[in-house]
């Protein structure tokens, strides 16, 4: 028995496109981001689904409602420790804003860590985890023991966050609409199938990676 998770970034955003920080915050998807979801759900039209998550976000939500519209007797399901990472002050404000106190590749290691305090009105890193964790392991325990066949749509820096706890890869760059596949034994056992696989040729514009931290010696 093996449960397949196919995690799916939500659309490009409005804010994606002007390269704002949205965590907590939301924008609606641009016609671009429309159409890269359009190209996702043909790409996934014929996957047997069984069950499928997303988070509360509207963005997250216009994406999954766009997938199943080729899964009619699914009904969608959210959960709020889907939602994405917590910027604080620096929400709807520009990404250089960010970088200019702390570059991306330290913030991120330190919050897949578990080590940062969380930027000023923002979630500590050690919460963030704590719930990314802990929503999966639902998800997991939930389907597992069966061969379903779960679809989850989420966010780049909580999906990648998820993906960085079953391998060392730091944070993937997930491409707005892209698919990734995780297949997780009876055993409770996962392995990564499939990654960032950018099938909408949304590219880069809205992901940014962080390579994985080397091990303290």
């Amino acid at each position: 028995m093996t449960l397949t998770l196919t995690l799916v970034r939500h659309g490009r955003t409005h804010f994606n496109a002007r390269r704002v920080l949205q965590g907590r915050c939301d924008s609606p998807l641009t016609r671009e981001g429309r159409a890269g979801v359009r190209t996702t759900a043909r790409h996934l039209a014929d996957t047997p689904f069984t069950a499928a998550w997303s988070s509360p976000s509207g963005r997250a939500i216009a994406t999954a409602v766009e997938l199943l519209r080729h899964h009619d007797d699914l009904r969608l399901r959210t959960d709020a420790d889907l939602r994405e990472y917590h910027f604080g002050i620096y929400e709807r404000r520009p990404e250089t804003s960010l970088d200019a106190v702390v570059a991306w590749p330290t913030l991120v290691g330190q919050v897949l860590a578990g080590t940062h305090p969380g930027l000023p009105g923002g979630e500590h890193a050690a919460d963030f985890m704590a719930r990314t964790t802990r929503v999966f392991g639902r998800l997991v325990e939930r389907h597992l023991g069966t061969d379903e066949h779960v679809l989850v749509v989420g966010h780049g820096l909580a999906l990648g966050a998820y993906l960085a706890t079953l391998e060392p890869i730091g944070l993937v760059a997930l491409p707005n609409a892209s698919v990734t596949t995780v297949e997780v034994d009876e055993t409770g056992a996962a392995r990564i199938t499939a990654l960032a696989q950018d099938v909408a040729g949304q590219g880069h514009l809205a992901s940014r990676p962080a390579p994985a931290l080397a091990p303290v010696a």
